[in-house]
Order: C-alpha cells, then structure tokens, then sequence
C-alpha cells in the first residue's frame, strides 16, 4: 500500500478524531472562560459516563436512540438522501410502540416485544416513505418535507398525550404505562443500560452487511454516487429511494420504540430530546462508516450522561457539552471542505 493510498485508507478514521480533539481543545478555552478547570471538568464528564457502573449504563441507554437514527441517516446518504426527518420518525415509532404496549394484551414477552419493536419500525418507516416518494414521484425535495414532518409528528404525539392516550390523573401530558410483557430487559442490574443497545448494535452489523456485501448496497451506493448512470444500468432510482428513506425512517423508529419499551415505558409529549438532530451531525461525522457511526454515537452519549455531573462537579454549564457537539460538526465540515477543494484541484 503506497502512502497516498494509506492516507486515504486512514483519513475516514483520522478526520472524525482530529475533528472531536479540536473541539475538545477550543471546549477547554470555553471552560476556561467560564472560570472552571478543564481537566477537572473533563475528568468529571468522561470518568462519569464511561467508567463507573451506573454512568456506563446510562451512556449505553443515550447511545441507543442515537445509534439507530444516525444509522437511519447514514442509510438515506448513501443514496444521495438527506434525510432531516428523524425526530419526527422517533416521535411515529414510540407510537407505534406505545399502542402495541398498551393495546395488545395477555401475550407473552417472546411475541410481544418483537411485535412492539415492528410497529415501531413500521411507523417510522412509513414517515420515512413518505418523503421518499414525494421525492422520487414529485420531485419535492427532501430536506424540506422531512423538515416539516417533525413538527406535525411532535405536535401529533403533544395532541394524543393530552387527550385520548393521556393517563387518567395524569399530572403532565403522558400516556399510561405499557404492558410489562413489552418492556425490554435490563442488561445492567442496577443501571438503565437496557436491551435495545444491543438490538442496535446487531441492527449495525446487519445494515453494514446489506451495504458492503450485498447486491442492494451496491445499487444503494449507485443511486447515491450517479442517479443517470445507475438509470442506464437499468436500475430502479424511484423505488430505491422510496425504499431507503422508509428504512432509514423505519431505523429511527426503532429509536423511539426502544425508548419506549426500554427506559420511560410510556410515552411522553417530549419523547425526544433531540436525537433525531444529533444522528445528522453523527452520520457526517462517520463519513458513511458504520464503524465510526457506532464510535462517534458512543461519543455523543457520553457527552449527554456526563453533561449534568461535570456542571455539579466543576461547576461548567450543560450548554459547553452542546458548544462541543456544535464545534465537532464545525471542524468535520471544515474537514470535508478542505478535501474537496482539494480534489477538485488535483
């Protein structure tokens, strides 16, 4: 392998890396300013959600919504799809799930839990198809109906809380608990990390199967790199957007209805706290690797669960935690210009 083919091996790697460190430095001014300690703060952030047992735990059940939209994301991109709609796709799949959970009963949890965990991903999916088929039929762009999609979701999901799925003597908008036939299992004793981080997980493994090794990612990756060409080959652009973006929305989905089934067991009007935004920076910052979407979903949990005890620790503001989430998308972008300024000169 000659140099320049190892530096273009090592730079989907490196540039998610270089560009988390830059952030972690100018975060560290920010700190600095705020008149803290960086290296208190730090310790306080990392030491809390990655190395003891409970922030672990709570780490891993952050990383979970994360990880399945950003892959959502991901999906959609490499179809040439910008798909802006993962909020409102969690919002649709925690539907899905909640009605499962609260309307399907005397199942046991062998049938029950798969069978919430589908009507997740089938709601999701079909607020993802949506805009892929106004896309693909219409021409309507997709960034502007995906956009839009999340706030009918969230104020679909604010409506039904508060009226017919609102619990009787509900002090605050939420639907009543779940059957416990559809509840996910806790993987840590003692901690929130549940099993939807390991349905995550193998849901990365299987997408990463369908994208490199599988006739369909090659078609995917087609349609994304040249629409004409993958036409002249005969393939089907329509359909394979239409179909991408209800995975990529059925993915999302599956985001919601873990949060669900895994750690509220109810569904809430703000069921989201924006991770269906987060996985868009995720997924760019992956560089389409699935490996780096897992890594840099990791990353982004990690910066949530310790956000609160690094502000009692060091006394530094949650908002310095989002300024770092902000700064790594700037310096990734920063990145990918550079590099195709760069290619277009050679």
């Amino acid at each position: 392998m000659t140099k320049v083919n190892r530096i273009q091996f090592l730079l989907p790697i490196l540039s998610p890396l270089i560009a988390i460190a830059s952030a972690l430095i100018v975060g560290a001014i920010l700190i600095i300013f705020a008149g803290a300690n960086p290296i208190t703060a730090y310790t306080a952030l990392f030491q809390e959600s990655l190395s003891t047992y409970f922030g672990f735990g709570n780490t891993l059940t952050k990383m979970t919504p994360l990880l399945f939209t950003s892959l959502g994301v991901l999906v959609a991109l490499k179809a040439g799809q910008f798909n802006i709609g993962g909020e409102g796709q969690i919002y649709l799949g925690a539907l899905g799930s909640t009605l499962i959970g609260l309307y399907v009963q005397g199942l046991p949890a062998i049938i029950h839990i798969p069978l919430a965990l589908l009507a997740g991903f089938i709601f999701g999916a079909v607020w993802g198809w949506i805009p892929g088929y106004l896309k693909a039929v219409r021409g309507v762009n997709e960034v502007i109906t995906t956009l839009l999609l999340n706030y009918i979701a969230i104020n679909l999901i604010s409506y039904l809380v508060q009226n017919p799925l609102k619990a009787p003597t509900a002090p605050s908008p939420y639907s009543p608990l779940i059957a416990k036939s559809a509840q996910l299992p806790i993987i840590l004793p003692g901690s929130l990390a549940h099993a939807g981080i390991i349905l995550a997980l193998i849901t990365a493994a299987i997408l990463w199967i369908l994208l490199v090794r599988s006739p369909l990612g090659y078609q995917i990756t087609a349609v994304g790199f040249n629409p004409i060409a993958a036409r002249y080959a005969r393939m089907s652009v329509e359909r394979t957007i239409m179909f991408v973006m209800a995975l990529a929305g059925g993915l999302a989905g599956l985001a919601g209805a873990t949060e669900v089934m895994g750690l509220k067991y109810r569904l809430f009007e703000q069921i989201s706290p924006g991770y269906g935004f987060d996985a868009i920076a995720i997924a760019f910052l992956s560089r389409g690797n699935i490996g780096g979407v897992v890594l840099t979903s990791l990353f982004f949990a990690a910066l949530r669960s310790g956000a609160n005890v690094m502000q009692r620790s060091a006394g530094v503001p949650v908002t310095v935690v989002y300024a770092i989430q902000g700064l790594t998308v700037l310096f990734i972008a920063i990145s990918l210009a550079v590099e195709t300024r760069r290619n277009a000169k050679a």
